[in-house]
């Protein structure tokens, strides 16, 4: 497969004007590798426009990394070399910035505990010798009861009472003296708003809509409240952009929860995709009728293309991360499935819906390591090659679907490999030190969102 249409349209009456739409799902950093690299083919498929001319961009997790600078007017190549390139307008984006150790928790937690340690044995053994005459009579016959009959049950029976007292007691305050996360993924914030600010492009959502005039949406899941929150200029726009990016990021487990917001009234925040995979709803909802999505998380079927060999037929043969991997995209793909059904009946949508997945016999992409940053080269290519085949092989029912929003299409632009030609390299360098040298911002912003 690799491509799924919702055609609900009449596409014998083009609509050039009607809104469109970018949706871009998670993928931590392989599956946002994956992406990108498909997003560099679509933008070279698609010939009188490109993925940072739609109108509504939403973004969750790695998505939202890569939706809001395609949604400020960096192009998916540009962020391609920032990634595993020749960084050009968008810097580096380094090991620490992905792997960064939550130091602060990882030194004040074990403090805590250690606190709460030296504060708790005198105040239990107070409490338990308080307790022990007001139980005495039959904490007596119990021990009598177990020394006449040693079992389970009498010994529960004399222990019990004793571990009650004990469960009663609190410290002054109560911490969890494990790590909220592994890692702190303020570096992602910090590496969004750099390169917005290099760049001379806002970081604010209603600065963005009145500069381009595009409308950018990022979801996160607030871990208080356990429901899900969209960013947007006409949504929840507390925060800034980058601060979003890094609330849609916050892997549980693997990152600490997000802490942001105004001063005093912060909010802990984790990955988006704990809620929704992609959360088309929400461009539907703000009046997009063409939405393309891009989905890298879809699980494998391996009765088609045997992941194991050999004796080991079955993925369960490969162990536990395997598994987890096969379950973790079983849970995002089924819910993302279930919201196109949904606009599939929906009466009042009569757009059209495309979306872009890896084909359910990617063995080896299903093979990358979500949490791998040295995949991240190899997981563009992939995508670079995965999406390229994929609009090959649906290019005539693509190109009459997007004839009818004015987009014109060419599979043969798209060339042979990810990276860009060496030329078109020193094209674009020259053209950066040009505008340097003239006083211009690297990118040009005008209202109405040409660049």
């Amino acid at each position: 497969m690799g491509i799924t249409f919702v055609q609900k349209s009449d596409l014998s009456r083009p609509r050039p004007d009607a809104r469109r739409a970018l949706v871009l799902a998670g993928g931590a950093i392989s599956g946002g590798s994956f992406k990108l690299g498909g997003l560099a083919a679509l933008n070279r498929y698609l010939t009188n426009t490109k993925v940072t001319d739609f109108d509504i961009y939403m973004g969750i997790s790695a998505g939202a990394f890569l939706a809001a600078p395609i949604a400020a007017g960096i192009e998916p190549e540009e962020l391609v070399e920032a990634v595993v390139g020749e960084p050009g307008k968008i810097s580096r984006f380094k090991l620490f910035d992905f792997y960064h150790p939550n130091w602060r928790e990882f030194l004040q937690r074990p403090a805590y505990l250690v606190r709460d340690a030296v504060a708790f044995a005198p105040a239990m053994w107070l409490r338990l010798a308080r307790a022990v005459p007001r139980t005495l009579p039959a904490m007596r016959k119990r021990a009598l009861d177990f020394m006449a009959d040693p079992s389970f049950e009498t010994a529960e029976a004399v222990v019990v009472p004793y571990l009650t007292e004990v469960a009663k007691h609190r410290s002054t305050k109560r911490y969890g003296y494990l790590p909220s996360g592994l890692f702190d993924n303020s570096k992602i914030e910090a590496y969004i708003r750099h390169n917005l600010e290099r760049n001379g492009l806002p970081n604010s959502f209603r600065q963005l809509k009145l500069l381009r005039g595009k409308s950018l949406y990022i979801g996160a899941t607030n871990i208080d409240t356990a429901q899900g929150v969209v960013f947007g200029h006409d949504e929840d726009n507390s925060v800034t952009i980058s601060e979003a990016v890094q609330a849609s990021t916050a892997i549980p487990g693997f990152f600490r929860p997000a802490r942001v917001g105004p001063p005093g009234r912060e909010q802990d925040y984790v990955d988006a995709a704990v809620r929704k995979t992609a959360n088309i709803s929400t461009a539907v909802h703000h009046g997009a009728e063409l939405v393309i999505c891009y989905n890298p998380f879809r699980p494998i079927v391996n009765y088609r293309h045997r992941l194991a060999s050999g004796d080991r037929s079955s993925l369960s043969d490969l162990g536990m991360p395997v598994i987890i991997n096969q379950a973790f995209r079983t849970l995002l793909h089924s819910r993302l499935r279930l919201g196109i059904e949904k606009l599939r009946i929906d009466e009042s949508f009569r757009g059209d819906v495309i979306l872009v997945e890896p084909t359910e016999t990617d063995a080896r992409f299903f093979a990358m390591n979500p949490v791998a940053f040295w995949e991240r080269g190899a997981a563009a290519e992939h995508g670079f090659q995965s999406v390229k085949q994929s609009l090959a092989k649906h290019d005539h029912t693509l190109a009459k679907i997007l004839a009818a929003y004015g987009i014109g299409v060419d599979v043969n632009a798209i060339g042979d490999t990810l990276r860009v030609p060496e030329e078109a390299r020193r094209e674009r360098a020259a053209a950066s030190d040009e505008d340097r040298r003239a006083g211009k911002p690297r990118l040009r912003l005008v209202a109405g969102g040409r660049r």
